[in-house]
Order: C-alpha cells, then structure tokens, then sequence
C-alpha cells in the first residue's frame, strides 16, 4: 500500500519555546483544537508527557491513542497514532523554526491505510483536520505571547 503523507504549514508570531510549551501539554490541546478531551494513560520515561508517554484525545466518537517517541525542546514534537483509526504506521512530526520574528510550524504526517483504496480519504479528511488543529495552534500561542504577564 502507498504512504500517505501530509504537510501542513503555518506562522505565529509567537517564539519556539512558546509554542513547543503548548505541543507538550496534552490537556490543554482541546482548548485550542477540535480536540474534545485528553487523558494522559500513561507517563512518560523522564517526565509525565515524554518520551514513551501515551495520551488519549476523543473528538466525537473517536477515540486516538498517541505515544510520545520524540522531542527536541523549542524543535519538535512528534507522536505515533497506537489505535483510534483505520491506519499503520501513523507519524506526526512538529518542527519549529525560528521565522519572521515568530515560528514556522510544519506538521507532517505520514501513514498507510490499513483498506486498501482508503488512503485518499484518510489523507483529505486528516489533512483538514490537521490544518485545523496547526491553525488553533498558532493563533493560540499568538494569543498566549501577547497577553500581558
């Protein structure tokens, strides 16, 4: 079956640190995506939402579990879908590069559908997805570097 891939591409205003902050912190994911809820299942190695951590999002009636396998503080963040769609081998990689007096942030995932003829479909609904999920993400840590502290 053919790799499937998406890439979505976005600017805030905001610096790496700011937006890298919100990446790692699961529970505040619904506040600024379509995401419903989050549940931490289980710890990270070194840090409650590091490495190995499995986080667990519903949006209607699905439900994705997600390991934490990479993070670069204030470059990427990227995940791998455990369960939750018709999907094998599904990764997420976040990079954040310094741009323009803010962040460039490029989601890019990649997977297979486990149905055959199914890819494109996968790819068109979650690439809309995704480029909601990266809009709210940099409108909010725009939001978030211009509130007054």
């Amino acid at each position: 079956m053919a790799r499937k891939e998406i890439d979505v591409r976005v600017h805030t205003t905001a610096s790496p640190a700011v937006v890298y902050a919100l990446l790692v912190d699961g529970a505040g994911w619904p506040g600024w995506s379509p995401l419903g809820s989050f549940e931490l299942e289980r710890p990270g190695a070194d840090e409650p939402e590091g490495v190995g951590a499995i986080r667990v999002f519903r949006t209607g009636r699905t439900t994705s579990r997600e390991r934490v396998v990479e993070r670069v503080p204030d470059r990427r963040f990227s995940y791998e879908l455990l369960s939750g769609l018709p999907l094998r081998d599904y990764r997420a990689d976040v990079d954040l590069t310094p741009e323009r007096g803010g962040t460039s942030i490029r989601w890019h995932s990649t997977f297979s559908a486990k149905l055959p003829g199914t890819g494109w479909f996968y790819r068109r609904v979650l690439g809309r997805f995704i480029g909601q999920v990266a809009a709210g993400l940099a409108a909010h840590a725009t939001a978030t570097a211009t509130r007054p502290s």
